[in-house]
């Protein structure tokens, strides 16, 4: 029988990101399996459904998406066997507190490198002092740990070197891979109407558009390749991708947020899809464009390094190295029935089915 789990989490609902599409996809194939996933968080305009239990927060001063949750512990929490903190921070405190209370075991998933947001506080010195000190305090939280879970293998030996000795186990976040297809013609053409976009080869991102994720790397290309590029989604980057982008002699259209039920077709409306972010730990959009048949240029740095497969899911390019990155799109868009086909033989890897398996197994073993 499936343990019955308290996950604390510090973004979640009506924030759309990575972190609170693993938190919300665990949660419902979790209780699709029989289990029970309780979801702590910060209170939102998100309407809370069974099981939700939204905490006081405060509006982050420094990072408009990010409410700040005061460090409590709901009621309704009976029963629980296994505590999850998705975040180091207040809530994480939360659920270590929950854990201790209760001798409960304590999960923590890593799903964000918290030093990479130092330049939202400071610049220059004062931002590495800050990374240095995130880098202890994520020591220190994860030391003190049953488990923790982290979606990639680079993920894993950035925390040995971060001096993390706690037990490490690798979950997968997982691709919906019923959602998440291959689109036909006629919707990738409505699609493109409706976006107002060109005929001609596609290329671009979606997702949070943050300083951390260098997306000013694609504007650096956008001249030199034949493609139209789209950005997609929202964040503290764009309006300096925007200004930008003016200034550059480069067809770049900005959609703003779509709706989850319009990313497959966006996905496989795109000839490839750009990912120059350096900091991820599994790099969950790059899974989702190959699952709808789109294949990824990414950077060969972070979790990138293993979530794209050079010649079967994309091509790599390293960091700082806009030759090589225009060379990879270009490799790509010349590549693209092939790698197409390669990225959909690889669906069932990235199946969130087996995410939540493994997930599971971490649980059993902390027990």
């Amino acid at each position: 029988m499936l343990p019955a789990v308290a996950a604390f989490t510090d973004t979640y609902l009506p924030t759309v990101n990575g972190v609170t599409y693993t938190v919300q996809s665990w949660r419902d194939r979790w209780e699709a399996r029989g289990g029970q996933m309780h979801v702590v968080y910060p209170a939102s305009s998100h309407e809370p459904a069974d099981a939700e239990h939204p905490v006081r927060s405060l509006t982050f001063p420094f990072y408009r998406e990010f409410n700040a949750a005061l460090p409590q512990i709901p009621s309704g929490l009976d029963g629980v066997e296994v505590v999850h903190a998705h975040t180091p921070f207040t809530l994480g405190l939360a659920a270590r507190r929950l854990a201790g209370r209760q001798n409960l075991p304590l999960v923590a998933s890593y799903h964000t490198p918290t030093a990479e947001y130092a330049d939202y506080l400071a610049g220059g010195v004062i931002s590495r002092a800050i990374e240095r000190v995130a880098g202890r305090y994520e020591q220190w939280f994860l030391n003190r740990v049953d488990a923790v879970v982290v979606p990639s293998e680079p993920t894993r030996e950035h925390l040995r070197e971060l001096g993390v000795t706690a037990p490490v186990e690798i979950v997968p976040n997982g691709v919906d891979t019923e959602r998440f297809q291959p689109v036909g013609p006629d919707e990738r053409a409505a699609f493109r109407e409706r976006h107002d976009l060109p005929k001609g080869p596609l290329v671009g991102y979606t997702g949070r558009h943050g300083y951390e994720k260098e997306l000013d790397a694609i504007l650096e290309v956008a001249p030199e390749i034949n493609a139209t590029v789209v950005f997609a989604g929202d964040g503290p980057a764009r309006s300096g991708l925007e200004a930008r982008a003016e200034r550059i002699d480069a067809d770049v259209r900005f959609l703003g947020f779509l709706d989850r039920a319009e990313l497959p077709a966006f996905y496989a409306t795109l000839d490839a899809f750009l990912f120059p972010s350096p900091v991820e730990t599994q790099g969950l959009v790059a899974l989702e464009a190959n699952a709808c048949g789109t294949p990824v240029v990414g950077v060969n740095a972070g979790a990138l390094a293993d979530t794209v497969v050079d010649g079967e899911t994309g091509y790599h390019y390293e960091r700082g190295d806009t030759d090589g990155f225009r060379a990879g799109i270009e490799q790509a868009l010349a590549d693209g029935d092939r790698l197409r086909e390669r990225c959909l033989a690889r669906r069932d890897e990235v199946a969130m089915e087996r995410a939540v398996d493994a997930l599971a197994d971490v649980y059993e073993r902390v027990r």
